[in-house]
């Protein structure tokens, strides 16, 4: 059978699902199953996507095929390179707070985190006044102009990010590559040995995937004590211009968590952003549910503050996000695009109580206040802008 060693690969992945350690409830196995639908299409993608000769960007992770606690605000995107060969990336430039390029030297494994290897955003390129772009990657040469970029040694795949602040009126972009001697030409027919390797590679991208992201928190998160948050710090990766702040948390039904973190100023930070995750180190639901929420989206104090509460009961304010079940799980503040370092002061703050005394936890509680129906009119505009965004 041809596709034999796929068929293997999917069963030792439920064996890695199955078996994690964080299971304790038939709704925890149930997401899990549905991670690991999410987790084959995407490795079936990925291995049909490896034509480093012949490129194309591919959606790396989704609203379907999540990994690595995704972002709900970003649309990843990624192709495979080779060091030795030159490539033109062209698009054009949408409306959206953050457009990031960064080159890895390999993909995530369960033993380490690929090494970045040239990371920039489009401050660094030249956009012209139609919001076009044209970008060259390849090895050193001389002269090269200030379009070219030099792939290092061990360039391997070039990562996109489009990132989101505001849903509703930010629109995205566009972006194509290819390989710039291959022009014109067309790639040989592929036969069975192909596609044979093909599932074979598909099989270690699943299991591969699966272990690595089951793996990361251990590194990141689980060491933190719980129900407290990081202080602002380098996302891990080599994005220098993003900073981020991490934690887990445990929270009965009847207790909620403020986090209190100062709003940004433009000038410093155009995107800021918090998304809750499950043990499954995805993000929750975020299209039918307000599981994540940017500074565009959320509610800003008179005193400057962004006040965010997590809790399974309904807050009845503004900024409320929804644990959808999930008694425990991740909590991540991002800053993108940033113009200085964070210091301390720029980060969060965290207080667990019991629900019924939210109204003493928040010093404007009325002001924020949103009624039920007013919570099911921002759920409806986030379903429309995610299904205008997966559109293009």
């Amino acid at each position: 059978m041809l596709t034999q060693s796929f068929a293997d690969a999917l069963l030792e992945a439920e064996a890695v699902i199955t078996g994690a350690p964080h299971i304790r409830s038939e709704q925890d196995l149930a997401e899990g199953y549905d991670y690991l639908a999410g987790n084959v299409r995407g490795a079936l993608q990925l291995a049909w996507a490896y034509q480093r000769d012949f490129p194309y960007f591919v959606m790396s992770t989704g609203p379907y095929t999540k990994m690595g606690l995704d972002n709900p605000d970003t649309l990843y995107f990624h192709s495979y390179l080779r060091d030795d060969a030159e490539y033109v990336v062209t698009g054009r430039r949408g409306s959206t707070a953050d457009l990031s390029f960064q080159v890895l030297n390999g993909d995530y494994s369960p033993a380490e985190v690929p090494d970045s290897l040239t990371a920039f955003d489009d401050r660094d390129i030249e956009i012209a006044a139609d919001g076009s772009f044209e970008l060259r990657f390849g090895p050193a040469r001389p002269n090269a102009g200030p379009r070219y970029i030099t792939l290092p040694a061990g360039s391997a795949m070039l990562l996109v990010r489009e990132v989101y602040s505001d849903w509703s009126r930010e629109r995205r972009g566009t972006i194509q590559i290819r390989r710039a001697d291959q022009a014109g030409a067309a790639p040989a027919a592929a036969g069975t040995e192909t596609m044979a390797k093909r599932y074979r590679v598909a099989g270690k991208i699943l299991v591969s995937r699966l272990r690595t992201f089951l793996a990361f928190p251990e590194w990141f998160y689980l060491n933190l004590p719980v129900n407290t948050l990081t202080e602002p710090r380098r996302t891990p990766g080599g994005l220098a211009t993003q900073f981020s702040s991490v934690g887990h948390y445990d929270l009965a039904d009847d207790q909620a968590m403020i986090v209190t973190v100062p709003a940004a100023s433009r000038d410093v930070a155009p995107y800021q952003g918090i998304q809750l995750g499950s043990m499954w180190y995805i993000s929750l639901d975020y299209i039918n549910h307000q599981t994540s929420l940017t500074a565009d989206q959320a509610r800003v104090d008179p005193d400057g503050m962004l006040r965010f509460v997590i809790s399974e009961q309904e807050a009845g304010v503004v900024n409320w996000l929804e644990r959808t079940g999930h008694d425990r799980g991740y909590v991540q503040l991002r800053w993108q695009r940033l113009t200085r370092e964070l210091k301390r002061r720029d980060g969060p703050t965290v207080q667990v109580l019991p629900v019924s005394e939210l109204p003493g936890g928040l010093p404007y509680y009325e002001q924020a206040r949103c009624s039920p129906a007013e919570h099911a009119a921002r759920i409806a505009a986030r379903q429309a802008a995610v299904a205008a965004r997966m559109l293009g």
